[in-house]
């Protein structure tokens, strides 16, 4: 009897030892395939952000410009002055491609926590696109393009919609957000998937051609004054009219060309921020640091870019 006890025991004792031994090498296996996701994941996203994490400034001035050209040595010296004498000391790198200047305002905009601009808040700019076809009669807006996508046709109201509210449903989502930490994350998966970034930049071009047609209709019918800028944009041979402008420039930005300095007026105008950019080209120059626009109101939130060549854009970080 005793015997048969021990034997049972025994068999017992041993399939809990291989239980035991099976959840523990299922336990580390479950725990080496969920790290190996991890890393992949968080390399799939640094590889697909388009804003990448921060870099000691004057690191990357010296791996950027090596040498002893002219070029080289006047770059070097520009970051040297903006870490010493700006406080910048590190940057944040963006894309360069023809959204660089849009993608490096709109996030420090959203990873900032800035509000909606006030005119936006007692808008509707869902409405903006049959706005601009039905009451003023804009029906050449079927030929916008949506940068790189080269798309026009008669769905362009479809996809401009579905722009508008992405930018708007991202905005009031992340400028929601108290906490910066869980602000910055994100917004680093909103820059990590090229199509919905695509289409925050697409509703803000068309923004700035809403406010154009808006701007041009005064001046033609004499209304309230408009924004000097308005003038200065429309006096353009390129853009003496809002088809042109949009023909001559919206269309290719994303695609071909980037905003203009015009535009980036314009930009900040709309936003109502101050965009504050130091062109490292112009360094030792009274065109080294500009305002966009050099007028604005004190109320406005302030965001920072920095340049080499005022086509490509990177994000200035400030430090004491």
């Amino acid at each position: 009897m005793w015997q048969k006890v021990k034997v049972q025991l025994m068999l017992s004792m041993s399939f809990l030892v291989a239980v035991c031994w099976y959840c523990r090498r299922l336990y580390s296996f479950l725990a080496q395939l969920l790290k190996r996701c991890s890393i992949y994941l968080q390399r799939k996203l640094i590889r697909n952000l388009s804003v990448l994490t921060e870099v000691d400034l004057l690191g990357y001035s010296a791996r950027e410009w090596k040498g002893e050209t002219k070029q080289a040595k006047h770059m070097r010296e520009a970051y040297e002055g903006l870490f010493w004498s700006y406080r910048v000391k590190y940057l944040r790198q963006v894309r360069r491609d023809n959204y660089s200047v849009l993608r490096a305002v709109l996030f420090q905009i959203l990873s900032q926590g800035i509000p909606f601009p006030s005119w936006m808040k007692e808008r509707d700019i869902l409405k903006l696109p049959e706005k601009l076809l039905y009451s003023q009669g804009c029906n050449w807006i079927q030929q916008y393009s949506f940068g790189p996508e080269r798309y026009t046709g008669p769905n362009v109201f479809g996809k401009l919609r579905k722009c508008m509210e992405a930018l708007k449903a991202s905005w009031a989502e992340i400028s929601a957000i108290k906490d910066h930490e869980e602000r910055g994350n994100l917004c680093n998966t909103l820059f990590s998937d090229e199509s919905k970034e695509h289409k925050l930049y697409e509703a803000i071009k068309f923004i700035m051609l809403y406010e154009v047609v808006e701007a041009y209709e005064q001046i033609k019918n004499r209304e309230e004054p408009v924004h000097n800028l308005f003038s200065l944009l429309l006096a353009r041979d390129s853009s003496s009219d809002p088809l042109s402008f949009m023909m001559n420039h919206l269309n290719s930005i994303g695609d071909s060309i980037c905003l203009d300095q015009v535009e980036l007026f314009l930009l900040g105008y709309l936003l109502e921020v101050k965009i504050r950019v130091y062109r490292l080209h112009r360094f030792n120059t009274e065109e080294f640091q500009v305002n966009y626009p050099d007028e604005y109101r004190r109320d406005w939130n302030e965001i920072s870019l920095l340049t080499e060549d005022d086509r490509y854009y990177h994000i200035p970080l400030f430090r004491l």
